[in-house]
């Protein structure tokens, strides 16, 4: 007995289903099948259909997207189109984020009003100074960022009118530009020094180092290769397709809600350790280490399950991370400027060692982005709770790319993924006078 789906082309997947002989054909678009497609398979009619459980999203594709394309397999990453290594060569943060909302390269005109605008809107409302000024002391300044992003949606209200194009262009210029404003004085509020207004004669990086650094100078300057490095790891940060935080914001935003809540919700993921954590976990394990002398005994003892080998390997990436070998390079322009910090000489180490092992070739461990990003963060003098605040703001741009996609796509429906009930049914209550009798 067979009950056929209507299909168009050779593109199908025949399924049998084992308990009723029947026979489905499912179609086959862009190498995935819809899973509103296996409803249709029931054992009884008064039956609900077939579900996937897929904790994780390990493969399931949530939404159809065309803003970043990563393989794993052949350690691709590409922005619209456009190779990573190419823009963290030639390009800049600012049109890397004009490229991801808009899809396209700017032209001259159009760059000269994305960098106008966004200079323009670094400044603040003074209330949400005081917002900040009210944590305490020793607030971790990722729960300020994520708490400031959020307070944002109360001073601009009209940011609820997502259906309106000029509306939604202007929110995301102003959380671009407010995003390292207000990620600076979070650093600045846990270092017990006044806040600094933002400097629109400088650059949008050099500014945020200003915001970042400045005392009691005239005019901070800061040395060019720190600003271009800071950018490039803007750009490499900028987006990396559905991972967790980017997942956050699409799910929050299928609500329809204002996009400063959205992204504060990428902001929330991001917090998490298992996301933007693992840079700091890489500058623990160098430490731990200590020297070059000893790496031989720890490479011995993550093949023995008693050391983590963290930087190594990733989710996507079944080859290097396109993006560790740029950050490599940038972590070396920092050290000309900063002087050489011995963990350096240490990871370098580690890494000629492991990509020479079979253990670690043959299950694909190659180094991720996160395994230098620390160095050069901490060669800034940034301290660890300050790395994914400075994640945050090279993803802003990813986000919001992500989030307007969303809202601009009419597949897209309110997040709302089914469940497997694990729990007790039919139970009969019993009043607690009679329970507790």
């Amino acid at each position: 007995m067979s009950n056929e789906a209507s299909t168009s082309g050779n593109e199908t997947l025949t399924i049998r289903d084992n308990r009723t002989g029947h026979d489905y054909e499912i179609p086959i678009t862009d190498g995935t099948i819809a899973a509103k497609d296996l409803g249709q398979i029931k054992a009884a009619d008064d039956q609900p259909g077939i579900a996937t459980y897929d904790p994780g999203f390990v493969n399931t594709a949530s939404c159809r997207s065309a803003v970043t394309y990563i393989d794993g397999e052949k350690g691709i990453l590409e922005y619209r189109g456009y190779p990573i290594e190419q823009l963290a060569e030639k390009s800049s943060f600012l049109e890397v984020a004009y490229l991801l909302i808009h899809g396209a390269l700017p032209t001259k005109e159009e760059m000269d009003a994305w960098v106008h605008e966004i200079t323009y809107h670094t400044f603040v409302h003074e209330n949400v100074k005081s917002f900040m000024e009210g944590f305490r002391y020793d607030a971790h300044p990722m729960g300020m960022l994520m708490a400031s992003v959020g307070a944002l949606s109360t001073f601009y209200p009209d940011a609820r009118n997502i259906g309106d194009p000029d509306n939604r262009h202007m929110q995301m210029v102003r959380m671009i530009a407010k995003m390292p404003t207000l990620g600076a004085w979070s650093y600045r509020h846990a270092q017990g020094k006044p806040f600094i207004y933002p400097d629109n004669d400088l650059g949008y990086t050099a500014n945020f180092l200003s915001m970042l650094f400045k005392m009691s100078e005239k005019k901070f300057e800061a040395d060019e290769r720190l600003v271009k490095a800071l950018d490039v790891l803007f750009i490499l940060h900028a987006d990396h397709e559905q991972n967790c935080s980017t997942n956050a914001v699409r799910s929050v935003g299928s609500s329809e809600v204002d996009p400063y809540s959205a992204v504060a919700a990428g902001v929330a993921a991001l917090y998490g350790p298992l996301h933007g954590g693992a840079n700091e976990a890489v500058l623990r394990m160098l430490r731990r280490i200590g020297s070059k002398s000893e790496i031989p005994a720890f490479i011995e003892g993550v093949k023995n399950g008693n050391e983590k080998l963290m930087g190594f390997g990733h989710r996507v990436y079944k080859n290097y991370d396109p993006r560790a070998k740029i950050i490599k390079k940038s972590a070396e322009d920092v050290f000309e400027v900063t002087g050489t910090n011995p963990l350096l000489d240490i990871a370098k180490e580690l890494e000629k060692i492991a990509l020479e092992d079979d253990y670690f070739v043959s299950r694909k461990l190659y180094p991720n982005v996160d395994f230098y990003s620390g160095l050069i963060y901490e060669a800034f003098e940034f301290p660890p709770e300050m790395f994914t605040v400075l994640f945050a703001i090279g993803r802003t741009p990813g986000w919001l790319a992500q989030w307007l996609e969303l809202v601009q796509d009419k597949d897209q429906k309110i997040a709302r993924p089914k469940q497997i009930y694990t729990g007790d049914r039919q139970l009969t209550f019993v009043p607690s006078s009679e329970r507790w009798a």
